[in-house]
């Protein structure tokens, strides 16, 4: 669990020092929130309506702002085959580098969700809801991407190839995302999506570890 701290605290150390990859999420994230009524128009009944979609959708896209470089410099300065080689456990490993990718990626949204809800005129009352729903998907979505930026390392446009390969895989998870926001709105039942996505997370978050492993070490052979 020591490695695993140090791990955590190296990438977030990076990750500031490399221009801040925290702020360009947030940057990123309430920029594009704040454009959408500018596309659809400022009615507040219209944006209320799909102030959820909208809040997922950029957290989404924010995710991935990142991904690229999960693992890129690791690859090049050596530190991934020193990885590979360690006693710990590359899973281990993995999991710390998703962690910190969530604190700079994740967790930003998390926390300004409630204001942009406010902004796009969300009932208040399903504020709590998003905020929940995010803080339970947005793991995933790190999860899913270390995935996708395992298998495209030392790829060329290999952002664009992150894309491709995760995009299809998240979809999932902003659709119950948004579901457990529209079920209270609707008065029906918020646990179920709620409770699919806590599975997917629990489920998925040994498989996305052992992928990116595999997929690490396939791209040091």
């Amino acid at each position: 669990m020591t490695t695993f701290g140090a791990l955590v605290r190296r990438d977030l150390a990076l990750a500031t020092r490399r221009g801040g990859d925290a702020a360009l999420t947030l940057v990123f994230f309430v920029v594009a929130v704040a454009v959408f009524p500018f596309g659809v128009g400022p009615d507040p009944e219209l944006l209320a309506r799909i102030a959820a979609g909208i809040i997922w959708v950029t957290a989404l896209l924010a995710s991935m702002t990142s991904l690229e470089r999960l693992y890129r410099a690791d690859l090049e300065d050596g530190s991934l085959e020193i990885m590979a080689l360690s006693a710990q456990p590359l899973e281990l490993q993995v999991a710390a580098k998703c962690l910190a990718h969530w604190m700079t990626s994740g967790l930003p949204v998390v926390v300004l969700s409630p204001l942009m809800a406010m902004l796009l005129n969300l009932d208040v009352a399903a504020w709590w809801i998003l905020v929940v729903s995010l803080a339970i998907g947005t793991p995933i979505l790190s999860l899913i991407g270390s995935i996708g930026a395992a298998l495209v390392l030392g790829a060329r446009k290999s952002g664009a190839l992150v894309g491709l390969i995760v995009l299809p895989l998240q979809v999932p998870v902003m659709i119950f995302g948004i579901g457990a926001v529209e079920a209270l709105l609707g008065g029906a039942p918020v646990l179920p999506p709620l409770l699919i996505e806590a599975a997917i997370l629990i489920a998925g978050t040994p498989l996305a570890l052992l992928a990116s492993a595999v997929a690490l070490r396939m791209a040091i052979e």
